[in-house]
């Protein structure tokens, strides 16, 4: 994370104080900003790691605003009905959303759907990255990478890997790792993660790309066998794990970031007060490590960098879903 330091002093500084203020009063009337709560809105249910890691931002807000942030589970169509919902909300900075990757694969994958992911909405910050994780069943017979990705060319379209559904990361990340390894594997997909682990762990399927969080106690108590992270670097809640790309995919990499997002046209000023809140919390060691323990690793950044990587995510996704064929009417 880069920051940028601007030195001012005295009367300078009061100036920059009083327009700072100034700015935030406007943004929401005669009122400073806030003066009610805020909702945090989430496409998915309670207990899920989008729940998890919404509250922990909310808690985070919370503290910062000296206002209450309200988290609204809004579940539904791979958070399709939380994003809709929050792109049609009056941008005043009282309607915000916790997102992720899907932000970016739905409109690809839906083919109805009512929002623009890039031009309907206004970054705020990437909140963190959870890796992915590569993992196999434990009698299943490649150990690494590399020697995946051999047993797939000797064995082509014999090897069953699982995802949480067609169209859902897991999904999208293995096509990608296939069209990058250059392997075929016969995609079986389950209901959701917990059927996909429940039947790896069997050894009814193979292998699978899925969110590390509920595949890290898996393989730490020995019942799975974790390959790799999907990231570009090694996770922090996962130092000894190499890298897909490290590990025998140059320049694979999915990163299944979290981040808050506002509707378009949303004061300039709130973004960049949230902003500001967050990369501060995020250097703190207890939240640093609160969200380890989620598999979770801290980002933060610039509104302008978290921008950047919705827009370059939403053309990479787009290309992966079309080569997949995966589509949800």
């Amino acid at each position: 994370m880069k920051h940028q330091w601007i030195s001012v002093s005295g009367r300078r500084a009061t100036v920059l104080a009083l327009a700072c203020a100034a700015v935030y009063a406007g943004a929401s009337g005669a009122q400073p900003y806030p003066n009610k709560p805020v909702r945090l809105v989430v496409g998915f249910p309670p207990g899920g790691a989008a729940d998890i890691l919404a509250r922990i931002a909310a808690q985070q807000m919370s503290l910062a605003l000296k206002e209450q942030v309200v988290v609204d589970n809004r579940g539904g169509a791979g958070g399709l009905v939380a994003t809709e919902i929050t792109a049609r909300a009056v941008p005043d900075g009282y309607t915000l959303l916790f997102t992720s990757i899907p932000h970016v694969i739905n409109p690809h994958l839906y083919r109805k759907v009512s929002y623009d992911a890039v031009k309907d909405f206004d970054a705020v910050i990437q909140f963190v990255s959870v890796p992915l994780m590569l993992a196999a069943t434990n009698s299943f017979s490649a150990h690494s990478v590399k020697e995946l990705v051999a047993l797939a060319k000797a064995k082509p379209g014999e090897i069953n890997y699982a995802s949480g559904g067609s169209g859902a990361s897991s999904h999208l990340a293995m096509e990608l790792f296939k069209s990058m390894a250059g392997v075929q594997m016969n995609h079986i997909p389950y209901k959701g993660t917990g059927p996909l682990i429940t039947d790896l762990i069997a050894g009814q399927v193979s292998v699978t790309i899925a969110s590390a969080v509920p595949l890290i106690p898996q393989v730490r108590a020995g019942k799975l066998r974790g390959l790799a992270v999907t990231g570009n670097k090694r996770a922090g809640a996962l130092p000894e794990m190499p890298t897909i790309a490290e590990a025998g995919v140059p320049g694979y990499e999915v990163i299944n970031w979290f981040g808050v997002v506002a509707p378009a046209g949303t004061p300039k000023a709130i973004g960049s007060r949230i902003n500001a809140d967050l990369n501060k919390a995020l250097t703190t060691r207890t939240l640093i490590d609160s969200l380890h323990a989620q598999g979770a690793d801290p980002a933060g950044g610039s509104i302008a960098e978290f921008a950047a990587m919705i827009r370059r995510d939403f053309v990479k996704w787009e290309k992966v879903v079309r080569e997949s064929g995966a589509r949800v009417d």
